[in-house]
């Protein structure tokens, strides 16, 4: 009964949990605008939450910088399966007009799976409210496929299993940006 009723509610409500890997802040007012009344995310379920432990999705924005990039792993890890990420503006997909830098050890492909990407420097709050739905759909699937997976006997798909972090690549890897995932959906700004 009570996980029934867990299971409704956190379908309407997903929470989000930002992570700055070294952004310009254009990206991050611009997601604090989705939050404010003109664009009330929250009417729609969303809500900011301060702890990675609480949250089902994770906004993502700025190239990841050598610095940052130990603790966004370490934050990542520490956001219950399943999740869903998503990285707003061009920087976490191809470092943007950071790329080159000594200071740069993105994109953000290399450590983590991207389910959204949210494209534009900086995003549109309607594009990012768009990219937040598309995540919440591809949320929703993947409690779909792990409540499946309970009721045929326990097994699980191999797409929603935990998966360690990535150790960092060496200079020589990070010079070719990866193509995005197939299934991964692209939000542009318009």
């Amino acid at each position: 009964m009570f996980d029934n009723l867990i299971q409704k509610s956190a379908m309407k409500s997903p929470w989000l949990f930002h992570i700055n890997a070294g952004s310009c802040n254009g990206c991050d007012i611009e997601i604090v605008a989705v939050t404010t009344t003109l664009y009330d995310a929250e009417r729609f379920g969303f809500k900011l939450v301060g702890s990675p432990r609480h949250a089902d999705i994770v906004v993502i924005s700025g190239p990841v910088t050598l610095q940052s990039r130990d603790r966004l792993i370490h934050t990542l890890a520490q956001v219950p399966e399943p999740k869903c990420v998503v990285s707003i503006g061009s920087c976490p997909q191809s470092g943007n007009v950071f790329k080159g830098s000594y200071a740069i050890d993105g994109p953000l492909e290399k450590y983590v799976h991207v389910d959204v990407a949210v494209a534009g420097c900086a995003p549109k709050p309607q594009a990012i409210m768009e990219g937040l739905y598309e995540a919440a759909q591809i949320l929703e699937e993947k409690r779909k496929m792990i409540r499946e997976a309970k009721k045929n006997g326990g097994k699980a798909a191999a797409d929603t299993a935990p998966v360690e972090a990535p150790t960092p690549a060496e200079p020589a890897e990070a010079e070719a940006a990866p193509a995005p995932a197939e299934d991964s959906k692209e939000v542009t700004s318009l």
